[in-house]
């Protein structure tokens, strides 16, 4: 099989994710592994990127292995679910930088729920991909299980609760510490390109159109609504995490206990 256009998308991302994924390790090795700094998620997120492509590359010299076009599925549909965490790792830290000052609505208790939901809706999604692989070995159809349509669900509660809780926070933000505001920025950014990735996923999920299949559909609709949507994303995280002081452990501890600490100026 030679090398065609989804072939070479897939060439593009690799180029792309490599030295996404070190500046992700970077960042955790950074910021930490920690809830609050939520970098660990964008390795796993760039990590399912590479191995994306790797498995449609694979499929050059394998164009009859099933598992390769399942895996290939599999992991486009659930990596929005990583870019969600990262956010509400940003949101975390962001919660903290107020609550030092000034109480908000949110707490690090409410994040927690809200990922938690996400995390649910991964493995939901995961285990509907491989009831779609099972079904797509035995007749060639490549469809969306109940399974991983109430996974997306999950996401677009995921992205509902992100959108909702950088709202609150905007309403507090000038309480947040210098140089952390831009976090906010950030994630408010991201949320466009989040609810065009969504819509790309649900179109195919719960309207079954062809065109929106990442498997068999039109190559040109998953780059313009999914795949550069990703890149903007990870290039507005990771660029903001790059600029970003580390935070150190007492830094987050008081944040969260939400003691009275006199404002520093750097």
């Amino acid at each position: 099989m030679a090398v065609d256009y989804r072939n070479g998308v897939s060439i593009l991302i690799l180029i792309f994710y490599l030295p996404a994924l070190a500046i992700a390790i970077l960042l955790t090795i950074r910021h930490g592994f920690g809830r609050s700094a939520g970098w660990r998620f964008m390795i796993i997120f760039t990590l399912a990127r590479i191995l994306s492509a790797c498995f449609q590359l694979a499929t050059i010299n394998q164009p009859k292995n099933v598992s390769l076009y399942v895996g290939y599925s599999v992991l486009i549909g659930i990596a929005v679910s990583p870019l969600e965490l990262v956010a509400f790792g940003l949101l975390s830290r962001i919660t903290a930088s107020i609550n030092k000052y000034h109480q908000t609505l949110v707490t690090a208790r409410h994040l927690q729920l809200a990922e938690l939901l996400n995390i649910v809706g991964i493995i939901l999604s995961i285990v509907g991909g491989v009831d779609s692989g099972e079904d797509y070995q035995k007749t060639g159809r490549y469809l969306p299980q109940t399974l991983t349509k109430v996974g997306l669900g999950l996401f677009i509660a995921s992205f509902v609760a992100i959108m909702a809780t950088a709202a609150i926070l905007s309403l507090s933000i000038s309480h947040a510490e210098p140089g952390e505001k831009r976090i906010l920025l950030a994630v408010a950014v991201s949320l466009p390109l989040l609810l065009v990735r969504l819509i790309y996923a649900s179109i195919y999920t719960f309207g079954k159109s062809s065109d929106f299949s990442a498997l068999s559909g039109s190559v040109t609709i998953l780059l313009c609504m999914a795949l550069l949507e990703e890149i903007a994303i990870v290039l507005v995280y990771e660029g903001v995490g790059l600029t970003l002081r580390k935070v150190i452990k007492q830094d987050v501890a008081t944040g969260e206990q939400n003691r009275p600490f006199q404002r520093c100026s750097g």
